[in-house]
């Protein structure tokens, strides 16, 4: 008789169930994780070039290898787990969560609200406050827009325009707009990064805003001060640009029912239709206009989509094989309490992100083990999904073969080192995650772990 694919998921549950954990060898268990980073990071210090390296491969091949080294069972059956853990809702939920996001910010970009919201920004910015007009400029359009890669391509060559004519350092001006960018990227309710943590931590996007805010909010009132200071004897007026308030809209409606904790899904639905009939009404685009910059925005997010569902067929077949089960173990003999634990998280996804260069895969490759031990040590899931965004951020924004590190230098006419040398806001961010950490900020109402 032959066996449904739902009759090979239901045995490998239970046999998941029967196994008792460590019935591998821990290390062979949590070696695909392993071999992924060596795979990946070896290839692309061959290549000298980080993104010469499909990620894609590099996960597609460790997938394959934790199936192989999976044993007692049927290849029937390993397929069977791999795929549990590659259609687990959370896994299916980012999905979904990426699809809108990519089909609103394609939209919303054909339709001229990045033109618009750069605009706005640009004429609000008195001489004086160039540099702090930039940076808050760069922060209100990265959380806008979900992106800073996208951040930066939008408002680079206007610094750089600017440095051009003044003489201001283009390193200089090109460390304010990727600090800036990275600001948004930790905290906007469409970014990659936060749709990652949030899921693979459970909670909700508003949730983690909140506590990340507090976080991040006082490192950026102090790179704020800082480019207020050194702005001070300035002696410049900006170039007005036209604005176009209606295109806005979306930006503002997409924040502000996320800040309501309306459901993301129905957030960024509302978003892509008010991109259409925006876009209709303005001459932006007719309908096979809009269908086709919605489909480019999905298949944009195809390669992380992809990499997303082999990561969770990955680190499912780990957990099999309890390969969870003794990193906890081992870190739980060296964890003293819960600042250690979120240490641990912290260094965990540190780690990944300086072997994928990739903040967002970062958080998607060890947000199952940070889960894990966030529930072992009783850590609230907003403080660990902080930790996740919050500390891939601050490694994405000062590693020099990071794409926005990349394509600022592009952009700037800059080296990779020099703009780093100017960047602010991710270490003192940094400095502010940690400082969290040890006085265990903020402070949420739950159990203590026993």
């Amino acid at each position: 008789m032959e066996i449904t694919p739902q009759e090979n998921i239901n045995e490998a549950e239970e046999l998941g169930k029967r196994r008792r954990p460590h019935s591998m060898n821990g290390v062979l268990a949590l070696s695909p994780l392993i071999f992924f980073l060596a795979l990946y990071l070896g290839s692309s210090l061959l290549a000298d070039d980080f993104y010469k390296t499909p990620i894609i491969v590099a996960f597609l091949l460790s997938s394959a290898y934790a199936v192989a080294i999976t044993g007692k069972i049927t290849v029937n059956e390993r397929i069977s787990v791999f795929s549990k853990g590659a259609s687990d809702p959370n896994i299916m939920m980012m999905i979904w969560i990426f699809i809108l996001a990519g089909a609103f910010a394609s939209t919303a970009k054909a339709m001229g609200a990045i033109d618009a919201t750069v605009a706005l920004t640009m004429n609000l910015l008195p001489g004086k406050m160039l540099y702090a007009g930039l940076f808050i400029a760069s922060c209100f359009i990265s959380m806008s827009i979900g992106t800073s890669v996208g951040t930066i391509v939008a408002l680079m060559p206007v610094a750089t325009g600017i440095a051009e004519e003044t003489g201001i350092s283009n390193a200089f001006m090109a460390g304010i707009i990727v600090g800036g960018a990275f600001f948004g990227d930790n905290l906007s309710f469409i970014s990659d990064t936060t749709i990652a943590a949030t899921r693979t931590q459970g909670c909700s996007m508003a949730d983690k805003f909140r506590t990340n805010f507090r976080i991040v909010l006082p490192a950026a009132v102090i790179v704020t001060a800082i480019y207020i200071f050194k702005g001070a004897d300035l002696n410049m007026a900006t170039t007005a640009m036209a604005i176009d308030p209606i295109k806005l809209i979306p930006y503002i409606a997409v924040l502000a029912l996320a800040l309501l904790g309306i459901n993301v899904i129905t957030v960024l639905f509302f978003g892509i239709m008010t991109n259409a009939v925006i876009g209709f009404s303005t001459g932006s685009f007719g309908w096979d206009g809009w269908l086709s910059e919605t489909g480019s925005g999905i298949i944009g997010m195809g390669e992380l989509i992809i990499v997303t569902v082999l990561a969770g067929g990955m680190l499912e077949m780990i957990r099999f094989n309890g390969g969870l089960d003794f990193v906890i173990n081992r870190m739980s003999g060296h964890i003293k309490g819960r600042k250690g634990a979120e240490s641990c998280i912290a260094a965990l996804v540190s780690i990944a992100n300086l072997c994928t260069a990739n903040n967002t895969i970062a958080i998607i490759t060890t947000g199952g083990i940070s889960k894990e031990i966030a529930s072992r040590f009783g850590i609230d899931p907003r403080k660990s999904a902080s930790i996740l965004d919050t500390f891939s951020c601050l490694v994405q924004g000062i590693i020099p073969y990071g794409a926005q590190m990349l394509m600022a230098s592009q952009l700037s006419a800059a080296t990779p080192s020099d703009i780093i040398r100017n960047l602010y806001y991710p270490i003192i961010m940094g400095v502010f995650a940690i400082l969290s950490i040890i006085f265990g900020y903020p402070r949420f109402n739950i159990n203590k772990h026993s």
